[in-house]
């Protein structure tokens, strides 16, 4: 990360994903919560693109900021009105008091260690090779797991779906 586009980029994101993480905490409401927390993954995602993962960047926005984010969605539209809005707890403040201590240390440690610098070459594409792979070398592997994806997607329909819904026995 020599160039100074990559560094400004790397801190952008980095600020982007902190800063809605902790939107995600200040949150009163659990649908600017989840908006949040989607934008949270899309820094993360923006962090991986800098550190050449683009591939896992592609994935982070599609599956989490996508797949996820929606289904946490309609997972709070479709809970009761009341129960959206975050109650308060007696222990919020022990709570920020131990997030702040986390805090310290963590910022302690980052800024009293000797980080060594590592040269690279420039940003490198990891698609192709991760695609290939999963075609040639890991092509069954890859095919159990949407097996197995499958038969999750066709359990959680079962369990679901309500008692009404299903066809009568005769």
């Amino acid at each position: 990360m020599s160039d100074p586009g990559t560094v400004v980029a790397f801190w952008v994101f980095g600020l982007l994903a902190v800063g809605s993480a902790l939107a995600i905490v200040a949150a009163r409401n659990l649908v600017h919560a989840v908006l949040a927390l989607i934008l949270s993954f899309i820094g993360v995602a923006g962090l991986f693109v800098t550190l050449s993962a683009d591939f896992i960047a592609v994935a982070q926005v599609l599956i989490y900021a996508g797949a996820i984010g929606v289904l946490t969605i309609f997972a709070i539209m479709l809970t009761p009105r009341a129960a959206r809005e975050n109650a308060n707890s007696a222990l919020f403040w022990p709570a920020m008091l131990l997030a702040l201590l986390i805090f310290g240390l963590i910022t302690f440690s980052a800024v009293n260690t000797a980080w060594p610098v590592e040269q690279r070459a420039g940003f490198t594409v990891t698609a192709a090779a991760i695609g290939s792979a999963l075609l040639s070398q890991y092509a069954l592997a890859f095919e159990v797991v949407s097996v197995v994806l499958l038969a999750a997607l066709v359990g959680a329909i079962v369990i679901v779906r309500s008692d009404d819904a299903r066809p009568a026995e005769d």
